[in-house]
Formats: C-alpha cells, sequence, structure tokens
C-alpha cells in the first residue's frame, strides 16, 4: 500500500504548499492538544478534589445525636440524647453488612485551649477515644511502636498514640517520644506509638496535631462513661453504605424512642454518597472535554477537507491522465486517503507530544512549588491517548472521502480538457 514512490507522491503533494500545509496541520494539531490538555486537567482538579477524602474508607459515614424534633411516647420535643456504647453492638448485631462500627469521643481541639502538658511544654490537641477498627477505617502511618489494641480498651490503659505535630510541640529535635509520659487535662498517658498522615481527609496540620487513646480510658479518664459522641460507621465493599443507612437510622430511632419520622434527630454524612457525587460530577467533566476537545479538532479536520479538495482541483489533469493510463478509481481515492491521513496523523501527534510536554511541565512546577489546593497530579492514561490516535484516523480517513469521491467522479476525457 506504502511503497517509495506512494511516500514521494505524498511528500511532494505536502511539500508543494508549505504555508497552507502547515496551518492546516496546526489546526489539527491544536484541536488533538485541547482534547489532551482539558482531560488532564480535568483528573488533575479530580485528583486534588478526591485527595481531601484521603484514605479513609469511601464506603462510609458518620453518625451523631442531634435534638429531636418530634414529640414521642410522651417524651418532649427538643429532648437530646446520647449513644451507648451498647448501641455499637446493636448495630454490629443486628445490621447485616457492616464491616466496622467505630464509636469516637473527642476532647478540646488544636485550636482551642491548651490541653497537654509535658515538663514545661504546653499544647492545645485534639484527643480521640477510638477502637483499635478505627485505624482500618482511616489509615495512616505508624511510624513509630503501634496503635491501639484491644488489651489496651479492656483493661483501660492510660496509653496514647501521638502525631507529627504533638511530637513537634512537645518534645525537642531528635528526642525518642515513645516510653515518655504526656498529661492531658491532668491525667498522665504513656506514648506508645506515633503516626502521621500520607494522604489526609480534611485539614493535614489538625490531624497531625492528633492524640488517640483507648476508647474506655476516654470514658473514664474524662468522666464520659460509655457515652458514644459520635461513630464511623463502615460497609461491606460490596454493599453501598447508602443502601442500608436507613436500616441504622431505624434501629437508633427505635432504642433511644424518637419518632420513626423524625429525620432531625440523627445527624450524618454520607461519606460514599459525596464520593460518588463526585466521581458523578468528574465523568460529567470529562464527556465535557471530549465534547469541546471533539469541537475544536473538528475545525481542523474541516481545514484539512478543504484543503484537500484544493489540493484535487490543482491535480485535475493529472489524475485525468493518471486514468487514461489505466489507473483504477480506487487506486486515485487511495493516494488522496492516504494523503489526508498521514497529514492527520503527523500533525495529531505533534499535538499529542505537545501536550505531554505541557502536562509534564505542570507536575515538575507542582513537585517544585508543593501541593495546590483541589489540584494534584494532572496526568492521562493511555485509554487516552489510544482514544486519540483513533480520532485521528478516524478524521483522517472523513476529511479524505469527499475529495477522494470529487476525485473520481469526472471522467478522463473532461480532466485532461481542464486548462
Amino acid at each position: 500500500m506504502f511503497n517509495r514512490d506512494r511516500w514521494n507522491e505524498i511528500l511532494e503533494a505536502l511539500n508543494a504548499n508549505k504555508v497552507r500545509t502547515f496551518l492546516t496541520a496546526f489546526g489539527v494539531a491544536w484541536g488533538i492538544f485541547i482534547l489532551v490538555a482539558l482531560l488532564a486537567l480535568t483528573n488533575g482538579l479530580k485528583n486534588g478534589v478526591t485527595a481531601d477524602f484521603g484514605d479513609f474508607a469511601t464506603n462510609s459515614m458518620f453518625m451523631w445525636t442531634q435534638g429531636t424534633s418530634k414529640p414521642y411516647k410522651g417524651l418532649p420535643k427538643g429532648r437530646w440524647f446520647s449513644y451507648r456504647i451498647d448501641d455499637v453492638e446493636a448495630l454490629k448485631n443486628q445490621i447485616p453488612n457492616l464491616k466496622y462500627v467505630s464509636p469516637r469521643n473527642q476532647l478540646g481541639g488544636y485550636r482551642g485551649a491548651n490541653n497537654v502538658i509535658r515538663g514545661t511544654k504546653t499544647g492545645a490537641f485534639q484527643i480521640y477515644g477510638d477502637y483499635p477498627e478505627y485505624i482500618k477505617q482511616q489509615p495512616m502511618d505508624i511510624l513509630q511502636g503501634r496503635f491501639i489494641s484491644y488489651s489496651d480498651i479492656e483493661a483501660k490503659r492510660k496509653i496514647c498514640v501521638i502525631g507529627n505535630g504533638v511530637i513537634k510541640g512537645m518534645y525537642d529535635k531528635g528526642e525518642d517520644p515513645i516510653g515518655t509520659y504526656i498529661k492531658i487535662n491532668g491525667v498522665n498517658f504513656m506514648v506508645v506509638g506515633t503516626f502521621k498522615m500520607s494522604n489526609s481527609q480534611g485539614d493535614s496540620e489538625e490531624e497531625t496535631n492528633t492524640i488517640y487513646i483507648p476508647f474506655t480510658t476516654f470514658g473514664q479518664a474524662f468522666n464520659r462513661g460509655d457515652r458514644v459522641g459520635w461513630m464511623a460507621i463502615t460497609a461491606e465493599d460490596n454493599v453501598p453504605i447508602t443502601s442500608i443507612k436507613q436500616k441504622v437510622f431505624d434501629l437508633m430511632k427505635a432504642r433511644h424512642k424518637i419518632h420513626p419520622e423524625d429525620d432531625r434527630a440523627i445527624g450524618h454524612f454520607d461519606l460514599a454518597e459525596e464520593f460518588s457525587r463526585i466521581n458523578g460530577l468528574f465523568s460529567i467533566l470529562t464527556i465535557v472535554g471530549y465534547f469541546v476537545g471533539a469541537l475544536v479538532l473538528m475545525s481542523g479536520i474541516i481545514g484539512i477537507s478543504n484543503i484537500m479538495l484544493i489540493v484535487v482541483k490543482e491535480r485535475t489533469k493529472e489524475i485525468g491522465i493518471r486514468r487514461a493510463l489505466g489507473a483504477s478509481p480506487w487506486t486515485i481515492k487511495s493516494q488522496i486517503l492516504q494523503e489526508s491521513l498521514i497529514l492527520t496523523i503527523l500533525s495529531g501527534m505533534v499535538g499529542i507530544s505537545f501536550a505531554a510536554f505541557v502536562i509534564w511541565g505542570l507536575n515538575t512546577l507542582l513537585d517544585n512549588v508543593g501541593p495546590v489546593d483541589n489540584f494534584a497530579n494532572p496526568s492521562v492514561g493511555m485509554q487516552v491517548v489510544i482514544t486519540a490516535l483513533i480520532i485521528l484516523v478516524v478524521s483522517g480517513l472523513l476529511a479524505g472521502l469527499i475529495p477522494a469521491n470529487s476525485a473520481t467522479k469526472m471522467k478522463p476525457v473532461d480532466a485532461l480538457r481542464i486548462e
């Protein structure tokens, strides 16, 4: 199909008017560049936004209590209630497909009053009472020591696991915190582990300024008893938490004498639902990227088709001579199609290469200046490149189809008469 003579003919045709060929090729290159660049920027935005979810299990939800909005069974409207530790056991036993149910309590905050003392140093940190399962819902890197264990829960040990921010605020550089003691609201706790968040959900500074202690120890040390501040609930991988959360609410309403239609009494944040919405948004943005890029590319393809029509008109006599010498209509068609295809693919590959260079430059810049809010690692996968190549091939054939048909419609004798 492509022999040396054919290549020479194609190159000669493309070099006949270099400015025209360049401008036509630029339209295609620019169109494919816009397509790839838009998809890369969309992925960068998606990566940045979804990074806010961190490594937290995205098939999870948080659940807490709020004031009731309806009277029920003699109890007044506006009543406040608290979850208890036996609510956790009830959820595990009565609601199928729940993977983890982690009761949680919280004390203080790193932007609040000082609540931690070590020697002459003081600091304000977030203190969480947790169960061992929580590290499976919110994975974290244990740098030294360990996380909370069930033996700590059962023995109500006064131990803690501290974040990088706590180490920087309460320890000298190079000092080993393992085995040391810190005082939280007047109660001594021994440090048994340190952690960092590799990908954080929310404020990473806040999360590294965090201290985890056993849930039971929290209740005993800070007079919370068996009360639960809120719960982190994760469903099994093949069951969306969104599909079973109403069963969770109904059980909690029944246990705490809340009106079945009182939707205000139980507050919640469905992480799976939010994550699904974000993925849906970016799926739409990806489609928009393909659509806009295709429109820009279409203008370049129309330019190639018009140029090929001009080329056919300029070579009418040549085509007539070749037909008179016995060239078949398909031979003439194939040459026009090949010229169109070669011009489209070459210019498209230039556009893809330029887009790859720009994406590489953006990633290098982000690596140097540090993370940017809601934007990270703009990139495209091989499927995008393959799709772009398919679009180029199809577009090249379509661009040459009309000129090719035009070249074979005229009779050889009529073509020879044209001056």
